[in-house]
């Protein structure tokens, strides 16, 4: 016979099973680096996300969310992304899409950070730290974090700017380091995601041709789409994974080589392994 405590404990326990557990929700805030453009992630599945400006993106997004059910998380993925914007532009035009409550916010900035003076972080840093401020005021624990992205080869290798004749990796050591300093000067900034750095290590490990203008060694990856600026459909899915990757804690190399997402992108099943071991390495801060 079941006493009246067990009785209790097991109904307890029943209702606690029964009640789903509530999915967190990622707001995902950037451009075309986000977006996906000039390549099949911009409209990969926009069945699985929110876009709040109704355009139909499914992009990096959308790639999150395929990860998270691969892994059996519950995420509620939305995002508002403006192709040429910076964060700036976000908190000025677009507070009312996302002044709202959310558990995570990923906040991608302009590819040279200010498109009037290339380098200088200071726009960048103004507008992540109005951001997080205002996106604390609707959740207080909310957790946001900045995308440090790559480098432009078209910057590097041919257009006149503070990168040009340097090494292929500084202009991402720089976007690193210029969201560093904004998380220094505004605390409540949780974070930085390492997608430059990841693609960085995928330069010094030879899994890609850190110069798509002398041609593509065999065997390698270019991580640049046509115009050299963008990103490659592996390019954006390195940046997926590492932002997963930073966001989750999951191991993606647990996704393995036959990954959806990126089987139906066409990526060959070896490099999505190397690419998924490439995020995990950078997301724990294994050196190369």
């Amino acid at each position: 016979m079941i006493g009246r405590f067990q009785w209790w404990s097991l109904t307890a326990l029943a209702s606690m099973v029964a009640t789903p557990v509530a999915a967190e929700s990622i707001l995902f805030v950037g451009n075309s680096f986000t977006f996906g453009a000039h390549s099949p992630v911009m409209r990969y599945r926009p069945d699985l996300v929110r876009d709040l400006n109704r355009e139909g993106i499914g992009g990096v997004p959308a790639l999150f969310k395929t990860f998270a059910e691969e892994a059996g998380q519950d995420w509620q993925v939305s995002l508002e992304t403006a192709g040429g914007r910076d964060l700036a532009y976000h908190y000025e035009q677009k507070r009312k899409e996302i002044d709202r409550r959310w558990d995570v916010v990923v906040l991608q900035g302009y590819s040279t950070l200010d498109a009037q003076r290339p380098g200088d972080p200071t726009r960048h840093a103004e507008a992540a730290g109005l951001l997080t401020a205002m996106l604390r005021r609707a959740n207080p624990r909310v957790r946001v974090e900045l995308v440090s992205t790559w480098s432009r080869a078209d910057l590097t290798y041919r257009t006149a700017s503070p990168w040009r004749g340097r090494p292929i990796a500084a202009m991402a050591d720089d976007l690193a380091a210029a969201n560093a300093y904004a998380v220094r000067r505004y605390p409540e900034i949780s974070g930085t995601i390492p997608v430059g750095q990841a693609w960085n290590r995928a330069w010094a490990e030879r899994v890609a041709d850190p110069n798509p203008y002398d041609g593509t060694a065999f065997g390698q990856v270019d991580l640049w789409t046509w115009d050299q600026y963008h990103a490659s459909a592996a390019g954006y899915y390195l940046e997926a994974l590492v932002v997963f990757g930073t966001i989750t804690g999951f191991d993606v190399r647990r996704l393995g080589e036959q990954e959806k997402a990126g089987i139906d992108l066409g990526l060959e099943p070896r490099l999505i392994g190397r690419l998924e071991s490439i995020a995990h390495a950078e997301v724990t801060a294994v050196r190369p």
